[in-house]
């Protein structure tokens, strides 16, 4: 840095806050560090007792937070993304839509391993709204080596490390099973919770179908609902261990490809995801029919957002799959299900 008059400052950047302090009514910080110089401030720098002031020498090679800062943000924007002012180094990106955000981890990871330079981010695969704060870029110091900004862009590559998905509407059909509910012996308590969760994603309910505990029923009703163009099925019930429960055997009676039966998550260990054709068939356990959150409120929005998700992906869930229930449930903004990813 170096040291030049006040009034010779204007374009130059300043190297610490300079605090203003008005008797009986604030002291504060009345410009920043990193602050450029206009010709507005010279006066009120001047009334501040600054006749002199440090600001930064601009050396090849070197940028400024805000010059970096620009750089880095943009190698994380993409569609349906809004950015704030920069500000001290920092640009923050927002959800433009409603929709899953996703990050390419591998390449976070290592652009967060390079010296002076960060990116906070919410969770991979997390459901937001528009309006919703996605992640956050700062360059630590006031000027930064431009070689560190050639490396992240060189990690980034030509495709953004993040992405937007939004929400399609989708046409849903549901299978609920069991002799119980079939016969009327207790009323249906499940698909009721199952249409709701829907709705929030602005899926289109084609209808609620009723079997008993027969396979070939529950079979032909899955058959029907993707006869009449559902885009994903989902049925509830029958999806223990026990000999009677036949949900897992009906699904796999239509020629689905089973991606997996059993998820490391709970509530929702006994879950099975299928698809048919690319559209989903999913078999439900009770749990979701009383649980707060489950292992269908971890992977709806990724459905309803055409994001596919193979065993793989199941696997990652058990890395904060143990939903503590709490008194209070503020899922999503919890551990559970964020871990892994």
């Amino acid at each position: 840095m170096k040291k030049i008059e006040t009034a010779k400052a204007v374009g130059h950047v300043l190297c610490h806050d300079m605090t203003q302090i008005i008797k009986g009514v604030s002291k504060d910080a009345r410009f920043r560090k990193g602050h450029i110089v206009t010709e507005e401030d010279i006066p009120v720098l001047l009334s501040m007792g600054k006749d002199y002031l440090y600001v930064w020498e601009k050396q090849e090679g070197m940028l400024h937070e805000n010059d970096a800062a620009d750089r880095l943000y943009r190698l994380c924007k993409n569609e349906y993304m809004n950015e704030s002012p920069v500000k001290e180094g920092k640009i923050e990106l927002f959800a433009a839509i409603d929709g899953v955000f996703c990050i390419d981890l591998e390449k976070l990871n290592a652009i967060n391993s390079i010296d002076e330079l960060m990116i906070a981010t919410l969770s991979n695969y997390y459901p937001v709204k528009a309006g919703n704060k996605l992640a956050g870029t700062r360059v630590i110091p006031l000027v930064v080596d431009e070689k560190k900004l050639q490396e992240a862009e060189r990690i980034a590559g030509n495709t953004p490390i993040f992405s937007l998905k939004p929400y399609r509407r989708k046409k849903c059909g549901i299978v609920t099973t069991g002799n119980e509910v079939f016969y009327g012996r207790i009323k249906d308590t499940f698909s009721p919770v199952v249409v709701k969760k829907l709705e929030e994603f602005g899926a289109e309910i084609l209808g609620v179908t009723y079997c008993g505990d027969e396979p070939e029923t529950i079979t032909a009703a899955i058959n029907e609902f993707l006869a009449q163009g559902a885009e994903m099925v989902i049925c509830t019930g029958g999806m223990s261990v026990d000999p009677d429960d036949r949900t897992p055997a009906a699904i796999r009676a239509t020629g689905a490809n089973i991606i997996s039966y059993g998820a490391p998550v709970l509530p929702g260990a006994m879950f099975l995801l299928s698809y048919q054709d690319g559209r989903p068939v999913l078999g439900l356990p009770g749990c979701v029919m009383y649980a707060k959150r489950t292992i269908f409120d971890l992977v709806l929005p990724r459905l309803m957002a055409d994001i596919p998700i193979a065993k793989k992906d199941l696997a990652k869930l058990g890395n904060g799959g143990l939903c503590l229930s709490c008194e209070v449930c503020h899922f999503p903004n919890c551990g559970f299900g964020k871990g892994g990813h």
